[in-house]
């Protein structure tokens, strides 16, 4: 049987007195508020003309995925009596834009590198990211390809 869960967000966007007639170009700048946590100010990136110094759909897209992988990781892992002292990773993501202005991501790329506390489960800790990977909420809703390379130490080696 499946679980059904409903997440919002509500967004709220003012154009700024006659930005449109003057600029010919509205602000990127807008705010999404969901129940019970911080407001988030989000723009565009920079290079589509947003704030550099606010997220971006993109920076949260990624930022979603790298942090679903992690959870659904450390979940599989504590199944496995496998115990993680340290999980970090330098996720990267590839985004095309088209010549009319249409885009979408092509791949992303995690690194996670991990530290565990068992010599003799470092091989398991290691394939345990396929299994993370098929559970991952995010990449199970994600249309391209999200490659993984994983490392993994043991803490004193």
């Amino acid at each position: 049987m499946a679980f059904k869960h409903l997440f919002k967000a509500k967004l709220n966007w003012e154009s700024i007195s006659n930005e449109s007639i003057v600029s010919k170009r509205y602000s990127k700048t807008h705010q999404i508020a969901i129940e019970g946590k911080p407001v988030l100010d989000v723009s565009a990136a920079k290079a589509f003309k947003g704030d550099p110094a606010l997220y971006n759909p993109e920076d949260l897209l990624l930022s979603a995925v790298v942090s679903c992988h992690m959870m659904s990781y450390l979940y599989v892992c504590s199944q496995n009596g496998i115990d993680v002292i340290s999980y970090e990773d330098n996720a990267e993501a590839d985004l095309e834009v088209s010549h009319d202005g249409s885009g979408r991501f092509v791949a992303i790329q995690l690194y996670p590198k991990v530290v565990i506390q068992q010599k003799d489960k470092l091989e398991q800790a290691l394939q345990l990211h396929k299994k993370a990977a098929e559970l991952c909420f995010i990449a199970n809703s994600c249309n391209f390809p999200i490659l993984h390379f994983p490392s993994c130490e043991v803490i004193g080696l």
